[in-house]
């Protein structure tokens, strides 16, 4: 006796598969002999995952990608869309791609609700002894042994957690050091710089003091005067600063500001000098002049501004800080004050030959009646 098999293959990959017990004495293979077959294929398989592919999507996506995806693809080769790339015999081959993996998703879904379906199932059945809850979990054995071996868990969690905080301490202990290491290094460079600029003070004061510039200070030879009697000052360098102001020390900033201020008004009276020499009305000569006039101002102005931007940054009040001037106002502001002159002159120009005519009249009255005195008499 022995086995007989044979194999029948179709087209698409199909193969079908049947054995049978031959005796030796027979020829033939019976057709009631025939104990078992098996159909072999791959081609489900394969085709899903070709479909993946055609569809430009990996196994495990959501049915929302498949349908993005199958949107996508059918715009672009649907016979129906206007597209450059449409082609029915592609657009068939996505069609049949989009059922097929829209039916594998949908039956992927089912199978893991099932699956978790049963895990909770699993998990509401499962027996939750009382000994399993306590000890927080640890150990295994009769409750006595899980107790004992919770004790000796407990021991090791302390001791780690006090070696975590010996080396978080430590760590900090030596951060502070080097903390307070640069801290002296930063003083100790602050001391010889204070030092050494207290060395050029004193050399310079000795210099001074050879050369003779302290010889006609006024008030030489007599003690120092309080200038303040308020607590809260410092009486050196208030005493220091009462003697730099009284011999003309001024701080930069402030000279800065007066220059400014003084700048400012050279500048306004300049242009309205400038207006009162063309006079009034305006012909089309004295405009350009005024319009040049007024160009020179500007540039003036803004190099004005520019110098108020170095004022601000080593003023050291807020409140001090000065605001650029506006030209356009500036020339404004000069015409109006042009015209109010021009109208006051007018006004007194005015009353001064009024005062002049009267005069004459009186001249004239009285030289009238000095006369009639004359026949008179």
């Amino acid at each position: 006796m022995k086995w007989f098999c044979v194999a029948l293959k179709r087209k698409i990959c199909h193969v079908w598969t049947y054995s049978t017990l031959v005796l030796k004495k027979e020829k033939q293979v019976p057709f009631y002999c025939i104990c078992g077959h098996r159909q072999w294929s791959d081609h489900k398989s394969k085709k899903i995952k070709d479909f993946y592919v055609l569809l430009k999507l990996q196994e495990g996506c959501s049915l929302d990608d498949v349908r993005n995806s199958y949107r996508d693809l059918a715009k672009k080769y649907h016979p129906d869309s206007g597209s450059v790339t449409a082609d029915s015999a592609i657009f068939v081959e996505i069609d049949e791609a989009y059922r097929a993996v829209l039916n594998d998703v949908a039956e992927k879904m089912k199978s893991n609700e099932k699956e978790e379906e049963e895990e909770d199932k699993f998990k509401s059945v499962a027996p939750q002894h009382r000994q399993y809850l306590s000890f927080e979990g640890i150990g295994f054995g009769t409750p006595s042994q899980r107790e004992r071996q919770y004790m000796q868990f407990r021991v090791d969690r302390a001791s780690e957690q006090v070696m975590e905080y010996r080396k978080q301490k430590m760590e900090s202990q030596l951060a502070t050091s080097s903390t307070m290491l640069a801290k002296d290094v930063r003083q100790s460079k602050k001391v010889k710089i204070t030092q050494a600029i207290e060395r050029v003070v004193e050399d310079l004061i000795q210099e001074s003091m050879a050369k003779g510039d302290f010889d006609n200070l006024s008030g030489k030879g007599k003690p120092l005067q309080k200038f303040s009697d308020c607590l809260h000052i410092d009486p050196m360098t208030h005493n220091l600063n009462r003697i730099l102001i009284d011999n003309g020390y001024q701080p930069e900033w402030i000279l800065m500001q007066k220059e400014i201020r003084e700048t400012i008004e050279k500048l306004r009276n300049d242009l309205i000098v400038a207006r009162n020499k063309l006079g009034d009305p305006l012909t089309p000569h004295k405009v350009k002049h005024w319009n040049e006039s007024c160009e020179q101002f500007i540039e003036n102005i803004k190099k004005l501004n520019k110098r108020i931007n170095d004022f601000n940054l080593i003023v050291p009040i807020l409140s001090r800080q000065m605001v650029h001037f506006n030209a356009s106002k500036e020339i404004a502001r000069a015409q109006e004050l042009c015209k109010a002159q021009m109208k006051k002159t007018r006004a007194e120009e005015h009353t001064k030959e009024t005062e002049h005519e009267h005069g004459r009249e009186f001249d004239l009255k009285t030289s009238f009646l000095k006369w009639m005195n004359l026949i008179l008499k």
